[in-house]
């Protein structure tokens, strides 16, 4: 009936009393009653729970087709405006009706789902239809929300069998908790809640890689350790202390660069120990930089609100040859290079929990397949990382030991002598050569906002200027720092908040 597929089930209501005398004893009878139950109502307590409020329905000509939502495993009372003899029921394995008197049902839900049900009158005439959905019961997620949040306004309602969770919530951890609890009622759960101030994160990445093939080639051993602050390294026999503070990192990190270099230990370590004992990240990595001891292979700065992902790539995609079932041939493109994905979600007190991919991939040569006649498609080198943390603003937490080693072996020789026992080592050469590579991935995440409207924004490049013909040949300066009152900003207005390009004009003016 009307959709519904199911048996058809029938119930009979109670004849309303004929006319005449056994109408008014039925009547009588009836007052009776209630005046032994309005006087037994004092003395008795009442140990029932409190019964549902009836659902009035009104049927007639021009009225919409009405809908009761009865709770899973759950009861409901309806109550119609005209009398009736026979109710049909479309599906019985979704819910059951059972008639109470002529103008009252009870309807009981016993799985999630939407039948109808017709109302017949004297002569089987058809007195109205009325749908049922059988949902769950949000009013006791609703209660229990609103207990334990008292602070979010959250609303649920029941859709087609889900839980439809809406309103507002003041942050996003209430939210994820609201969530879970919903998915306790129902496993289907419809998020619809708007978090009153979204945040946004600012993941600030540096993916860093060291080399220890050319320390190997010069013999140098250095090893690290950390004590009181306090480095140390040795060249030969020779010792020296290295102060975390010193006012000349570029000296102090150079002379702990040598122990990345001879393999001692790990890149990940001293870079490690240096963020301990509070040593600026940014100038140990510009100092080993320009020792040639590590290269950035990307410094990414992505911005995600909570709870949402960000992704980075900067490498490619090369192309690799698919062969079909029917010959035809297609092509498949594979990513590789510096990768980035996180997923930020801000807890209480500016905690901040990051989920976090990075990735790192290269293009591999040496190992091949082939997918066709003369088609090889090179394999891929990869290292990745897949790790849950939480940090405060501004603090930084770092990722190492994804080592790689590659080595080779090159060996020269004169025919036929080269291959003599003993006597070839004098006529043969060999080149043994180890490549090592440390990654290290520094993270830091901060709580960002946008700038209000007619804020000065800041680049790097805004404390410098070029130099002049003068200044550049002369005095071999390419460019020249701009002082705070040429830039004419204030001490409050130094730190970097965001973007802003700025056109030179003659006269060496700047235009703001």
């Amino acid at each position: 009936m009307d959709g519904n597929v199911g048996t058809r089930h029938r119930t009979a209501a109670p004849s309303p009393p004929r006319s005449g005398r056994p109408r008014w004893r039925a009547l009588v009878v009836s007052a009776a009653l209630v005046a032994v139950a309005s006087v037994a109502a004092p003395l008795l307590p009442d140990l029932s729970a409190p019964a549902a409020a009836q659902k009035a329905l009104n049927f007639g000509p021009g009225k919409r087709t009405q809908a009761v939502t009865v709770p899973i495993g759950k009861s409901q009372d309806v109550r119609t405006d005209q009398p009736f003899v026979e109710l049909s029921l479309g599906d019985a394995e979704i819910a059951d009706v059972n008639p109470l008197t002529d103008r009252t049902l009870s309807i009981l839900g016993k799985k999630l789902g939407t039948t109808r049900v017709s109302v017949y009158g004297e002569g089987k005439k058809l007195v109205g239809v009325f749908d049922v959905e059988v949902s769950y019961d949000v009013s006791a997620l609703a209660t229990e929300l609103a207990a334990r949040f008292p602070a979010a306004k959250f609303r649920v309602t029941s859709v087609n069998g889900r839980i439809l969770l809406g309103g507002m919530a003041p942050d996003a951890i209430t939210l994820d908790q609201a969530l879970i609890i919903a998915r306790e009622f129902g496993p289907q759960v419809i998020n619809a809640v708007q978090v009153a101030a979204p945040q946004q994160v600012l993941l600030e990445v540096r993916f860093v890689e060291a080399t220890r093939s050319a320390g190997r080639e010069l013999g140098v051993q250095w090893n690290a350790w950390s004590r009181n602050g306090r480095f140390a390294g040795s060249v030969g026999d020779q010792t020296k202390a290295l102060p975390v503070d010193s006012p000349n990192p570029w000296g102090t990190v150079g002379t702990a660069a040598a122990g990345v270099l001879s393999g001692g230990n790990p890149f990940g370590f001293m870079i490690g120990s240096l963020l301990t004992k509070g040593m600026q990240i940014d100038v140990a990595l510009n100092a080993l930089e320009e020792r040639g001891v590590l290269r950035r292979l990307a410094e990414p700065n992505l911005v995600a609100l909570s709870g949402d992902t960000a992704n980075f790539l900067a490498g490619g995609e090369y192309p690799i040859p698919l062969t079909g079932a029917l010959g035809q041939m297609t092509v498949e493109y594979k990513r590789y290079g510096v990768s980035l994905a996180f997923t930020p979600t801000v807890l209480n007190g500016s905690i901040i929990n990051l989920k976090i991919e990075p990735e790192v991939s290269q293009i591999d040569k040496t190992v091949t397949v082939t997918v066709a006649p003369g088609v090889n498609v090179p394999s891929l080198t990869v290292r990745r990382a897949s790790t849950t943390l939480e940090l405060r603003d501004g603090q930084s937490f770092m990722l190492a030991g994804l080592l790689q080693a590659d080595s080779a072996t090159d060996q020269q020789q004169l025919p036929w002598i080269g291959d003599v026992p003993v006597l070839g080592a004098l006529f043969s050469s060999k080149n043994y050569q180890k490549k090592e590579t440390d990654l290290v991935i520094i993270v830091t995440p901060r709580l960002v906002q946008p700038a209000r409207p007619g804020d000065p924004l800041r680049t790097p490049l805004d404390a410098t200027l070029p130099a002049n013909d003068l200044d550049f040949f002369a005095g071999g300066k390419p460019e020249l720092a701009r002082s705070p009152a040429v830039r004419g900003e204030t001490a409050a207005l130094r730190p970097y908040t965001g973007h802003m390009i700025e056109f030179p004009v003659g006269g060496g003016h700047v235009v703001r």
